[in-house]
């Protein structure tokens, strides 16, 4: 029974195969690409406000050292966005619940924004390891507490993203099986778990969008104590 509820996590095959490259870009090919008219349909429409709405709210608190990270970030956040709500449909793969792909979003962004820190304001970004009036002898134990938790930001990311997702489905698997087994024995306590089930689908799709804004905007909280 384990075996089989965790075979949707495995990454899918066909003739040996990994599929995982089609589930990285059949998202892309679903958002609609801007026209060369004036005027643009509603689904257009709607995707620009929608974009220049989320943009500006994350880097609003940002300087304008920080906003050339607009694209890369607004990016990320669709396409999380995307790969998480593909993964509620029937019969597909969600590459979110693979810690080495979220660790591999994860890692290099958190980098790049230390690296960023460290170029531009060395002093200010080691600050950040020693708070300041800190006694003498707490010194070298908070300068390590502080490296530690410096380093397990991008774990962090990674973890919470795998994990929240994974659950997700474990449980509407778990309550789907259930359903269909009571379903036969007792048709009315099936009818319940079904309503049941329907209710936590709505809230995986909830689940869905705010943990890639919350990977997103963790991102730029990182990336505003650096520039």
């Amino acid at each position: 029974m384990m075996t089989s509820l965790f075979d949707q996590f495995m990454s899918p095959t066909l003739l040996g195969v990994p599929l995982v490259a089609l589930a990285f870009v059949l998202p892309w090919l679903l958002f609609p690409s801007p026209a060369p008219r004036w005027l643009n349909n509603r689904l257009l429409t709607l995707q620009g406000w929608l974009i220049n709405r989320f943009t500006s709210q994350l880097f609003t608190p940002i300087n304008m050292g920080g906003h050339k990270w607009a694209l890369i970030l607004t990016s990320l956040m669709i396409f999380l966005i995307s790969l998480n709500m593909l993964g509620l449909l029937p019969y597909t793969f969600t590459p979110t619940t693979q810690l080495s792909l979220n660790m591999g979003l994860a890692v290099p962004l958190w980098l790049a924004t230390v690296l960023i820190g460290l170029r531009n304001q060395p002093t200010a970004a080691l600050g950040h390891l020693l708070p300041e009036g800190t006694p003498a002898p707490l010194i070298p134990v908070l300068i390590i507490i502080e490296t530690i938790s410096l380093f397990i930001r991008p774990l962090a990311l990674g973890v919470r993203l795998t994990a929240n997702l994974t659950a997700g489905h474990l449980l509407m698997q778990l309550i789907a099986t259930a359903a269909f087994v009571l379903l036969p024995l007792m048709p009315t306590i099936a009818l319940l778990t079904t309503i049941v089930l329907l209710l936590l689908t709505v809230l995986e799709v909830a689940v869905a969008m705010i943990q890639a804004y919350v990977f997103v905007l963790l991102m730029s909280l990182y990336l505003q104590e650096n520039v």
